[in-house]
């Protein structure tokens, strides 16, 4: 077993795309943990989606060995954390599990909203930072420009930092020594009590439920009897040992050590992210801080394409949630698209993985419903409802207000594009809250609608800033506003999967557009069909698809006038009872492609 002061266990943070995987890979090179044989470029990126758009989805982790330069040799635990915002909670829950963070910021872009956001975490985590500037190799690197920038908007002193290539090599050397010497060993207890704490589980088809730990004090081995503190559940530990990045067996973990164990635990449910580990007789008395639950925050319908594949729809969903703690389902019905589940996600950029791994690992055509937010809604008789779909809100004349979630957006931009962000943030019902300028970028605080930024603003943030902007959120509580269900009605029949929720000054605007849309998407039948967008008996937008018609006077030459007349009467009485019972046929791309509205 490792003493503690030879052990450094750290994170690397960074905005998407400031090389923090390929940072890794570099770092496992240098030191040997892979043969060259086996090494790849994402090493730590597992997941072929993950490989494929190049972000990091979930938190992975590897045991270094390293003999530092003063000959003493070490064993540098690594987690590599996502990027992105829709996973700040990989984030946070790698962060509790070690002292200190490489903070990556790319020598060429500078500091990034998510830079900012995954440095606070860090900083609430009581990290030790280290700055590490990369892609000095670009010819657009400015190593002073961002070491002041660092200064100004972190407020972390960046005269240390380290300038690398992680595509070259170039300054990793130093960056293993500034673990080393820089970050601080763990601290804990061989002695004391089992005190373990769970950061991640994930299921695997041969050995069960594995779980990744990081032991705090005590010490675990093979055939130990454990129990988890929060849910009670007693297992005995089968086997234990350390990812290299391939999984190793050892004897036993110590304190300061992260590692994994299995104990032939059928379902991740019943180990829970954040709970603590300890024996199951003599074990400790006091659990350890947990973290927050992650709560999914946009919602949305995944129904098979074929209502055949339900089964396995079902199936598919039960296993991604094994390894997913935050995406929650349930089942649900629609007269449109039949049996579903109603899904909640963590962001959108987690329900297009998430669809993504459905489609294809298990091979199921789905079709998505409008994303929706969860809102709050007060009932004149004092009752409170929790609306996750918009077609069940209740009746508007029962209803006293309705609340919705808002978030507090940071938005980093060039000088030249605020113009364009002001003007899509106040477009989206924003309130500015704060703007700062650093050197020739502005940061922009607003407070906005949760449920105008999941559909498309980030799309339309890029677009209108050429892709220089950046964007990170946090949920900041509920607030009363001026709500409506907007429904959408086809040959008179409501179609439930295209309800929305809208703010009623914008309602008129939203209505007219997606109604003009679906009148382009829905195909021409044998007869005049209606498209109408409602507020409750109400119609605010309309649109007719006019009919197919079948040229009936054709077999007609010449003669007598009433005799093409009486065909054409003829043809509209049919035409006039078909419209009364005939069924519309709405295409699978009309839903997607009528709920992504450019305002």
């Amino acid at each position: 077993m490792t003493t503690l002061r030879h052990i450094r266990n750290f994170s690397i943070v960074a905005h998407i795309d400031h090389g923090k995987s390929t940072l890794a890979d570099r770092l496992i090179e240098h030191t040997n943990t892979v043969s060259d044989r086996n090494m790849r470029e994402q090493l730590l990126d597992s997941m072929d989606i993950e490989r494929e758009r190049g972000i990091t989805i979930k938190a992975n982790t590897v045991r270094i060995d390293y003999s530092a330069d003063n000959g003493e040799q070490y064993v540098l635990n690594l987690i590599d954390t996502p990027g992105h915002v829709d996973f700040a909670y990989e984030v946070s829950r790698s962060m509790r599990a070690a002292e200190g963070s490489l903070l990556v910021v790319d020598s060429t872009q500078g500091v990034e909203a998510q830079t900012l956001a995954n440095v606070y975490q860090a900083i609430d985590a009581d990290h030790e930072l280290v700055p590490v500037f990369n892609k000095i190799d670009l010819p657009a690197s400015d190593i002073d420009r961002v070491a002041e920038q660092v200064e100004d908007v972190i407020g972390i002193d960046a005269s240390g930092a380290i300038p690398v290539s992680a595509k070259t090599g170039e300054g990793i050397r130093d960056v293993l020594e500034a673990i080393v010497h820089q970050l601080p060993a763990p601290v804990g207890e061989l002695d004391a009590p089992l005190k373990a704490m769970l950061v991640d589980s994930w299921y695997d088809s041969y050995l069960g439920v594995i779980v990744l730990v990081r032991i705090v004090d005590g010490k675990l081995r093979k055939g130990d009897h454990i129990k988890m503190m929060q849910t009670g559940a007693r297992y005995s530990v089968e086997r234990v040992g350390v990812f290299r990045p391939e999984m190793q067996a050892v004897d036993d973990l110590g304190p300061g050590e992260i590692g994994f164990m299995t104990a032939s635990i059928k379902q991740v449910r019943d180990t829970r992210v954040g709970d603590t580990i300890t024996y199951d007789k003599n074990g400790a008395e006091m659990p350890l801080p947990g973290f927050k639950p992650s709560l999914p925050v946009v919602f949305c319908g995944l129904f098979p394409v074929n209502s055949a594949e339900l089964e396995d729809l079902r199936d598919a969903i039960e296993k991604l949630a094994l390894n997913d703690a935050s995406f929650t389902f349930e089942m649900e019905s629609s007269t449109a698209l039949g049996f579903g589940f109603r899904s909640g996600f963590l962001g959108l950029l987690h329900l297009e993985v998430v669809r993504d791994r459905i489609e294809r690992e298990y091979n199921i055509e789905l079709i998505t419903t409008a994303p929706s937010v969860i809102y709050h809604i007060s009932m004149k008789d004092g009752s409170k409802i929790d609306l996750h779909n918009p077609s069940d809100m209740p009746d508007l004349s029962k209803v006293d207000y309705i609340e919705e979630p808002r978030i507090k957006a940071t938005i980093l931009v060039p000088d030249e594009y605020l113009g364009e962000v002001l003007k899509l943030c106040q477009d989206r019902r924003g309130l500015q809250k704060d703007i700062t300028y650093v050197g020739q970028r502005v940061m922009v605080i607003y407070d906005l609608p949760l449920n105008e930024v999941v559909f498309d603003f980030y799309d339309r943030l890029k677009s209108v800033t050429k892709g220089y902007a950046s964007f990170d959120y946090q949920m900041t509580g509920y607030r009363e506003d001026k709500l409506v269900k907007m429904q959408i009605l086809v040959n008179e029949e409501p179609v439930d999967a295209l309800s929305v929720m809208v703010h009623r000054d914008r309602a008129e605007v939203r209505g007219r557009a997606m109604v003009e849309k679906l009148k382009d998407l829905i195909p021409r039948h044998m007869f005049k069909i209606p498209i109408q967008a409602a507020i409750g008996g109400k119609v605010i937008a309309r649109e007719t698809l006019s009919a197919l018609r079948k040229d009936v006077t054709a077999k007609c030459y010449g003669g007598d006038v009433t005799r093409k007349r009486k065909l054409l009467d003829k043809q509209r009485a049919g035409k006039k009872k078909m419209r009364q019972f005939g069924k519309v046929d709405i295409p699978q791309e009309a839903f997607i492609s009528a709920l992504r509205i450019d305002s």
